[in-house]
């Protein structure tokens, strides 16, 4: 009985680690949404004048864009100062770290070995399953391996370089693959590779 609370204990808190990022994601694209539409609305009833409406709106959209940039080259001191106030907090700070890591990991635009797909066999000689590159430590690759159907909820795993293959798939195309469970393989020429 222990056990059983416990593994239930464990999937619970799986599945809550793996569906923040799905929340996280749509709390912020309604927060934007809500913004721009009470922005509208408030100057909208000030003003009743559609340009003016337009304008704002336009301004509105231009800041938010700008922030973006600001984000993206790490030059906003008021985040900077938010970021290191969030990185105090114990476990807050840790889940914020990691969180950041993985968005740089899959939303990065330049070129790097964490961009790399590979094959490697897993749980057994002869199966082998597509993997993300999240770091290399000399020859040693640190895989994250996505499981079907939710790939958020997969695992880490190390392995030397010789025993990874290459992959033709990107990252879009391995998600596709798994959140299909297989039904959408865009390289199948991939698997004459792995079975020589």
């Amino acid at each position: 009985m222990k056990n059983k609370l416990k593994t239930t204990i464990d999937y619970i808190l799986i599945g809550v680690i793996g569906f923040l990022p799905i929340a996280l994601i749509f709390q912020i694209v309604i927060y934007v949404e809500r913004f721009l539409k009470d922005f509208v609305l408030l100057v909208h009833g000030k003003y009743e004048n559609p340009l003016v409406t337009i304008v704002l709106f336009a301004a509105a959209v231009a800041l938010l864009a700008y922030f973006g940039r600001l984000l993206k080259h790490d030059r906003a001191h008021l985040l900077y100062y938010l970021e290191s106030l969030i990185q105090r907090i114990p476990v807050i700070g840790s889940i914020y770290r990691v969180t950041r890591k993985l968005l740089r990991l899959f939303l990065t635009t330049e070129e790097s070995p964490v961009r790399e797909v590979v094959y490697v066999e897993y749980p057994k000689d002869g199966m082998w399953v597509p993997a993300y590159v999240t770091n290399r430590i000399g020859d040693c690759y640190i895989l994250y391996v996505p499981t079907s159907p939710n790939p958020t909820s997969g695992f880490t795993v190390m392995v030397h370089a010789s025993k990874v293959i290459k992959s033709n798939l990107n990252i879009e195309e391995v998600s596709s693959f798994v959140i299909s469970v297989g039904v959408d393989y865009a390289k199948p020429g991939d698997v004459e590779t792995l079975y020589k």
